[in-house]
This record gives structure tokens, C-alpha cells and sequence, in this order.
């Protein structure tokens, strides 16, 4: 079923039961998510035009799961005794997948703070508690995308020949604040060139250990984090960078 995702390198891991599930009650679903990741791809400059925020491949990817049917919903569970509401609890999902046979629901997680997962999890677990969701499923930077990222990022400048950071506004750069200007410059007085200097304090700021990667994801999974809730845990690999 996920044979295209492991020949790109994508990271995967399945947990209670998720893969018979998805394969016997969302085949066609699961094909769209798989083509839709399959034929993913970030180019190297919307990494840096995104600021760590959300590239618009992202926001891409977003559009075509939501062209597909896996649509943004709320989920609201309320608590009633003889009638009168006495607890109301709201599960916002990003990606809601409908069928008559259950739900899939689906979170991508680029680049958030880690306690994310936490939060995403959860969520899952307590839906499909209710019977709401039938498997949850999260995408993220992938192991290999994480390790990548000061090598694309500084081979990016290197290549365009970019020796400053106003060299990287046409690219949609965010403006800086006087900290991380300061750290670029300090670390060039020492010798470093532009493209190191900026890649180790962008990187660092952006896309650091205390954000969503696939080994948080991991220690998330490890610790049981979501359980029961049959879950797909997807990591986009450096394949899907584009130079």
C-alpha cells in the first residue's frame, strides 16, 4: 500500500492496526493521500521564502487533499443530563476524510513547536474513543529532511552566489530581527562564510530539535502517546527538495 512512499524515502510508521484498516475499509483514500504525497515536492527556495513557517508547498499539498475530500472540520462533543449541556468539547482536524465505511482524519505538521503532536494525538485518541475517526494520521519533516536542511539551505546560497542577506528578499525572505542579523555577522567576523554563518542560525531558529520532526513525533509514539487510536505517522524525506 505504501510501497510508492518507501521507494521515495519516506519514513513510516504504523501502530494498532492502522494498515488493515486503511487498506480493506480506504483503499481510494488512501491512494489519494499517497499520490498526492507521492508526487510532493518543496522547492529549496520556499524553504527559505517561508521563514519556517509554511511553505506554499505546503499549502500546495493542503489544497489538493482538500480538492481530493479531505476537508477541514470541527468536531463537537457535547456531555447532556436530562437535556441541558454540561460539557462541550471542539476537535478542530485539518484534513477530514468522509465515507460511509468511517473518517480518516489527518493533521500536517511542517513546522509547529513539538508540543503539537501532543495536541494532535490526543485529539485522535479522544475521537476515536467516541467512534468518531477510524485512524488518524500525521505528516511531518521526515528524519532525512531534518538532517538535510543546513546542506540545502547553505547549498542554495552557494550556488546563486548570494554573499548577504538582502541577496535573499527576491526569494521572499521574512524580515530578520536584530538578534539573528547580529549572530550572521558575528559568526562571519570569525571567519565563517555568509552561507554557513546563515544556514547554522536559520536552521537553528527555524527548524530546530523543539519542533515537528519525525524523531518528536517519535518519542510521542514511543511514550504511547495517542494510543488506542489506530495511527499513520508519515515523514517527508530530503528526496522531495527540489534545487
Amino acid at each position: 500500500m505504501f510501497d510508492r512512499l518507501r521507494r521515495r524515502g519516506f519514513d513510516l510508521l504504523v501502530r494498532n492496526h492502522a494498515e488493515a484498516i486503511l487498506s480493506v475499509d480506504f483503499a481510494d483514500e488512501t491512494d489519494e493521500l499517497v499520490t498526492a504525497l507521492s508526487d510532493y515536492a518543496l522547492p529549496a527556495a520556499e524553504i527559505i521564502g517561508s521563514g519556517g513557517g509554511e511553505a506554499p508547498a505546503t499549502q500546495r499539498l493542503r489544497r489538493r487533499l482538500s480538492d481530493a475530500g479531505w476537508r477541514k472540520h470541527t468536531f463537537v462533543i457535547e456531555t447532556k443530563i436530562d437535556g441541558v449541556t454540561r460539557e462541550s468539547t471542539t476537535h478542530e482536524i485539518d484534513h477530514v476524510r468522509n465515507t460511509a465505511r468511517g473518517r480518516v482524519a489527518l493533521e500536517i505538521e511542517w513546522n509547529n513547536k513539538d508540543p503539537f503532536f501532543d495536541r494532535d494525538l490526543e485529539n485522535f485518541q479522544r475521537l476515536h474513543a467516541q467512534a468518531v475517526i477510524s485512524v488518524g494520521v500525521v505528516v511531518t519533516r521526515g528524519a532525512s529532511l531534518q538532517a538535510a536542511l543546513p546542506d540545502i539551505v547553505a547549498d542554495f546560497i552557494r550556488q546563486r552566489g548570494i554573499d548577504a542577506e538582502s541577496g535573499l528578499l527576491p526569494f521572499g525572505m521574512k524580515d530578520r530581527t536584530a538578534r539573528q542579523r547580529a549572530a550572521v555577522a558575528t559568526a562571519m567576523t570569525r571567519g565563517d562564510d555568509f552561507a554557513d554563518a546563515f544556514t547554522r542560525q536559520f536552521v537553528s531558529d527555524k527548524f530546530g530539535q523543539a519542533t515537528t520532526h519525525w524523531r518528536k513525533l517519535e518519542e510521542r509514539i514511543a511514550r504511547g502517546v495517542g494510543n488506542p487510536c489506530p495511527l499513520l505517522l508519515i515523514g517527508l524525506p530530503a528526496g522531495i527538495v527540489a534545487h
